[in-house]
């Protein structure tokens, strides 16, 4: 019977217990302890099909075990531990449930069989989730969550209504394999792309993982997007619409990310661009391109991580993450310097580093299948990452312009969770063959190739040649305070605007209307008063031979019509 128990329970149902236990020592362990007891399920689950729930004559399959879902399973519970072990310092227990519910709610959903259950940790995943923004108790914060719960709740209601309406074509209500072509795959397609940020429905990463707090926004950065990328590789590889949908997340991010100024803003433009190679790569949909965009999700949770981590302990000692009021930090921040130097050097794909040997495997399957726009597009989109994340972050985060700022070294935890991070990203670098035997199917693909790392080497140097010249010659975007705009303009700004100038149209049409209404019932009332008020041609007093001639003819009148 435990068997059959999501291991998304561990987490969820373990996490309601925090409150119970006293802040220090014990709660500590014991939130260690519960992603470790997570995975430790995950690893002893056997392939199948189970906890079989029937619901309105539906069949509800709350654990399905494969591959790919014992894949995202391992790495969420890895992703939950590093995060908890990252925010240990903290005391605030409405932090530490809502990340251990939201990690949990993310793996009860890449275990979930059926759109419905999927539906529930979907939607449990966004209400959870949203507390880590809020939990920075600022104004900003309150209203950035809200925005985001909005924006999740609202692609949880696309996948609900487009289950419907799948259930009613089909009669199925199983997450399986899904083609575009009706109105409830569309909808289901298009609640997917929401969470996977996909082109003008991005825009939330951006509004609101800076405004979470520093803990906070590493857990949020290793769940959501990611369990899109995972009900994306599930229901819709081979979707050609996905290449050109990923093509343009990995271009457009990198122009905005130059311009940036906030880090932690830069590396949320950084994670959409990096999404953008796993959703192309399931577009592209054969072995090689899966394997890429899964294997490529997994380090990407790490290296990710990694780089928020980085400048959250940034912020936390500086008080600050923008690029205009930073530098200089490697003198007294040495350790977290050097581990985002890892980071970045995994994200720009660095050999030995983890982006090398799993990024390549999407290049390689878009040359193969005769992409060819789409891999320039890419590779353009690679460099791109050297500059906004692989240089750009580390530069302006820790050496730059030296502010003389001196401050403390991040707290030991959070030390330790980047040692364990950035030792995995190497580690796999080196050595990917036990990721490799993970994937969905059988891995034939060699990275270490001289042809590959020499293109991969001269593509990195020839960015960093470009990179050291704009700096020099003064073309480089210089770090300043600023707003980037975004197509969240069109509804946080345009939107408004119109919807205001249309409400004060309207109301000056209304007040013209009412106006010219109340003229004509002023007339009306004044004629009725004229006719029939005291001195009103109705209301005098007719002598009695007129009287008695109007009442003969009335009577005649009605003589008449009656014998007609």
């Amino acid at each position: 019977m435990i068997a059959e128990l999501s291991p998304a329970l561990v987490l969820i149902l373990g996490a309601l217990a925090i409150p119970l236990l006293p802040q220090g020592l014990v709660r500590n362990a014991y939130m260690l302890l519960l992603p470790i007891l997570g995975g430790i399920q995950v690893f002893g689950l056997e392939p199948g099909l189970f906890g079989r729930v029937g619901l309105f004559g539906m069949e509800l399959v709350t654990l399905r075990v494969d591959s790919l879902s014992v894949l995202f399973g391992i790495i969420f519970n890895l992703a939950a531990l590093l995060g908890v072990l990252y925010s240990l310092h903290i005391r605030d227990t409405l932090q530490q449930m809502s990340g251990l519910i939201y990690a949990g709610a993310a793996i009860g959903a890449v275990f979930a069989g059926d759109l419905v259950t999927l539906f529930i940790y979907w939607e449990l995943t966004a209400i959870s989730s949203v507390f880590l923004i809020w939990a920075s108790r600022n104004e900003r914060a309150f209203h950035a969550g809200m925005r985001y719960l909005v924006i999740q709740v609202g692609s949880g209601v696309l996948l609900l209504v487009g289950t419907i309406f799948y259930h009613r074509a089909t009669g199925s209500i199983a997450f399986e394999h899904m083609s575009l072509g009706e109105p409830g795959t569309w909808l289901i397609f298009l609640g997917f792309g929401i969470k996977a940020a996909f082109p003008f429905l991005h825009n939330w990463l951006q509004d609101a993982y800076p405004e979470a707090t520093v803990t906070g926004t590493v857990m949020l950065s290793a769940f959501t997007t990611k369990l899109a990328i995972y009900t994306l590789a599930r229901g819709f590889a081979g979707t050609e619409l996905l290449i050109y949908l990923g093509a343009i997340m990995v271009a457009f991010p990198v122009f905005f990310a130059v311009i940036e100024n906030d880090l932690r803003r830069v590396l949320a433009y950084s994670l959409n661009n990096q999404l953008g190679f796993m959703v192309c790569g399931i577009g592209i949909g054969t072995e090689l391109a899966i394997n890429g965009a899964i294997s490529h999700a997994f380090v990407h949770i790490l290296y990710k991580a990694l780089l928020f981590m980085s400048m959250g302990a940034v912020l936390l000692r500086a008080g600050t993450c923008k690029a205009s009021e930073l530098g200089g930090l490697y003198k007294s921040m040495p350790w977290s310097t050097g581990f985002c130097i890892v980071g970045a050097a995994s994200i720009s794909g660095f050999p030995l580093f983890s982006a090398f040997v799993t990024k390549s495997m999407v290049l390689a399957a878009a040359l193969e299948e005769g992409y060819w726009g789409v891999w320039l597009v890419l590779l353009f989109a690679s460099a791109g990452v050297l500059e906004h994340s692989g240089i750009k972050i580390p530069f302006f985060g820790f050496f730059g312009h030296d502010k003389g700022l001196r401050v403390k070294e991040a707290p030991t935890n959070m030390l330790l969770a980047m040692g364990i991070t950035a030792f995995l990203c190497v580690a796999i670098g080196i050595y990917p063959f036990p990721l490799y035997a993970l994937l969905p199917t059988p891995v034939d693909f060699h990275a270490w190739t001289l042809p590959h790392v020499m293109e991969q080497l001269q593509l990195l140097i020839f960015a960093t040649l470009a990179f050291a010249v704009l700096m020099r010659t003064g073309f480089y975007p210089a770090e300043m305070r600023s707003t980037v705009l975004n197509s969240d303009w069109l509804y946080r700004r345009l939107m408004p605007r119109i919807i205001a100038r249309l409400v004060e149209a309207g109301s000056r049409i209304r007040a013209r209307l009412v106006g010219a209404a109340e003229r004509r019932f002023d007339a009306f009332v004044a004629t009725v008063f004229r006719h029939h008020g005291p001195q009103g041609i109705l209301a005098r007093t007719l002598p009695p031979g007129i009287t008695a001639l109007w009442v003969a003819v009335l009577l005649g009148f009605t003589l008449i019509l009656y014998y007609i």
